[in-house]
């Protein structure tokens, strides 16, 4: 067997859903396109179940979509270390896993693989070595990124034309909103995902929606935001299925969605709010406007990272679009004032569809992130 091909990946579960969501898109990826054998290591395999209904926490190891699945235990199994080893938004790997790579003859690949960033830093960064200060090994930063000298965004091969073939057929799209139990939406209606960390902007939001003129169907995915969604209705809890009315907003709950069917509702919906990372560069696949709620840090050290991707995503809209996305954005993720801003964001609503869709043809000329990461570790091989 050509060295190269055995891939471990290492995801220490800490956003839920934001780093397995990662990890487990990229490893079936380089499973499926690239025909690498794969083992992904997850300390937390109830949340991959969540995205992957079929794996089993309570199994050790399991194949599932062509990736070998192992439990990350403590302490960890002796086991033969990968050609290339990939750990993942900085989880530390076992001691006596990295031992096992130093006393190998053809040191492993060693790739950290960094959280994603619009910030200019990261360019300079990209790619970088740095050796163990012990053992014979050097470990590589790999910065997914929105420039040609980062390792660009996760997308599986023909993803965009898949989603425009979807979005351009009315039969799919009312057979998928059928799936989830609704009609087709009225002319006028907006439909609108809302996927986010607890958020105390969400009443007033809700609040706009409930007052608007037009009518506003809001898909909320299980998770975070429904105590928020029941206490806007009065309610200690809202169970999946179940929907709620308003005046003219109705929300429905969904059961949480595995990666695929996710991905649909992007496509479907008008409107997306999404957050962290994961479901971040999946709102800008799906070619809609899209809200984003970043992972709030110790001392606003989010803002940076948000204002970042801000002014690199922006930089082509015209200004009062990118004013009134600027305002519910900044709104949003302060927890204040988003009912204010959602009708002036609203309001520039073909600008921001055009844009998006002039954002994602233009993220896919560096490459998918996949494909990058398969390059520069074949030439360190």
């Amino acid at each position: 067997m050509l060295p190269g091909r055995k891939w471990d990946i290492f995801c220490a579960v800490v956003d839920n859903y934001g780093d397995i969501g990662v990890c487990w898109r990229l490893a079936r990826q380089l499973a499926a396109e690239h025909d690498l054998e794969v083992r992904l290591w997850v300390d937390d395999l109830a949340s991959l179940q969540k995205i992957c209904p079929e794996i089993n926490p309570d199994l050790t190891g399991q194949t599932a979509r062509r990736v070998d699945v192992r439990r990350w235990d403590v302490p960890f199994p002796v086991t033969t270390p990968a050609d290339v080893v990939i750990e993942a938004f900085g989880c530390e790997l076992p001691a006596g896993y990295v031992a096992a790579m130093a006393a190998l003859a053809r040191k492993p690949v060693w790739v950290n693989l960094e959280y994603l960033s619009a910030e200019n830093w990261v360019d300079s960064c990209h790619g970088l070595p740095s050796p163990h200060p012990r053992l014979p090994l050097t470990k590589y930063f790999f910065f997914p990124g929105f420039s040609p000298a980062t390792g660009g965004l996760l997308a599986e091969g023909g993803l965009l034309q898949q989603r425009g073939e979807f979005q351009n057929d009315p039969q799919r799209l009312a057979q998928f909103w059928r799936s989830i139990g609704l009609p087709p939406p009225d002319a006028g209606e907006c439909r609108v995902s809302l996927f986010g960390y607890e958020n105390t902007a969400l009443p007033g939001l809700l609040d706009a929606w409930t007052n608007g003129v037009s009518p506003v169907t809001c898909l909320v995915p299980e998770g975070r935001m429904v105590a928020g969604v029941a206490t806007y209705f009065g309610r200690r809890d809202v169970a999946r299925g179940e929907s709620l009315q308003r005046g003219s907003l109705a929300v429905r709950v969904l059961p949480f969605l595995e990666q695929e069917r996710y991905d649909y509702l992007l496509w479907a919906c008008d409107c997306n709010f999404v957050r962290g990372e994961d479901s971040f560069v999946r709102g800008q696949w799906a070619a809609r406007p899209f809200i984003w709620h970043i992972y709030p840090q110790g001392e606003d050290a989010h803002w940076v990272k948000l204002r970042a991707f801000f002014d690199r995503y922006c930089a082509a809209l015209p200004g009062d679009a990118a004013a009134a996305l600027r305002a519910l954005w900044e709104a949003w993720n302060r927890g204040d004032g988003a009912g204010e801003a959602w009708s002036d964001f609203w309001q520039q609503r073909e600008v921001l569809e055009r844009h998006a869709r002039h954002w994602a043809d233009a993220q896919t000329m560096q490459g998918d992130l996949a494909a990058n990461l398969v390059q520069f570790c074949r030439k360190k091989i």
